[in-house]
């Protein structure tokens, strides 16, 4: 068999347990997102502040993976939110099956939203369908102006692009214009966002997010006929 029908093999199987956790979600009236940022652009940082700003407001759920530890979960759950780590060892990307295990351990009754923040990688997350309903792409000033255009994978994917860090535009060589126009060249219809977690400046990440649940629970009512 050769490489090229393994990897199509792998992605159909993959695809298929996405669909399962798709519809789980969808029936549960969860809106999931896939959250796909490099490292240290504050992924981890904006879900605590989110849980934070969020308490009361809507129901929040984590799946966390990394390579080793379990820091970030215990970072996100000091929040109270629920939050279950996958650790994937030497793999670069989380796949539908390891979050279809670790959905198990979430009570779905009790959320609005299910984000799942990927492994730190701009590149092979892309490619694997988790059964989200949105992809988020995370960037930050300190990974240069320049990031869209290298990796316009995730560019084309993602339904929202978030900017952080701009806090430390002032500090850094970042053009904004830049950055903008090679992300709206590969995906006109894309939002982008500016935010400064380290600020607080996160209102606009809050509204979009606020605003998804209530899509998805009417969805949800609608299949059971309510």
């Amino acid at each position: 068999m050769s490489e090229v029908r393994i990897v199509q093999n792998v992605l159909k199987h993959n695809d298929e347990i996405a669909a399962m956790n798709r519809e789980r979600l969808r029936e549960a009236g969860v809106f999931c997102i896939d959250l796909i940022g490099a490292p240290g652009c504050g992924k981890t940082a904006l879900l605590e502040a989110t849980i934070q700003q969020l308490h009361g407001r809507i129901n929040l759920g984590v799946i966390t993976g990394d390579l080793a530890t379990d820091r970030d979960a215990q970072r996100i759950s000091a929040g109270g939110a629920p939050v279950v780590q996958i650790n994937t060892g030497k793999g670069c990307h989380l796949d539908a099956n390891q979050v279809r295990h670790a959905i198990d351990g979430i009570d779905l009754d009790g959320l609005d939203t299910l984000i799942i923040e990927n492994v730190g990688n701009l590149i092979c997350p892309i490619g694997f369908d988790l059964g989200q309903d949105a992809k988020v792409g995370m960037f930050s000033v300190c990974g240069g102006d320049d990031k869209p255009a290298k990796h316009p994978h995730l560019v084309y994917a993602a339904d929202l692009l978030l900017l952080n860090k701009i806090d430390l535009m002032k500090h850094v060589r970042f053009d904004r214009d830049v950055f903008r126009r090679d992300a709206k060249a590969l995906n006109p219809d894309v939002e982008l966002i500016e935010l400064s977690v380290a600020d607080g400046r996160i209102d606009r990440w809050l509204d979009w997010l606020v605003s998804r649940p209530q899509t998805a629970r009417a969805t949800a009512d609608a299949g059971k006929g309510v």
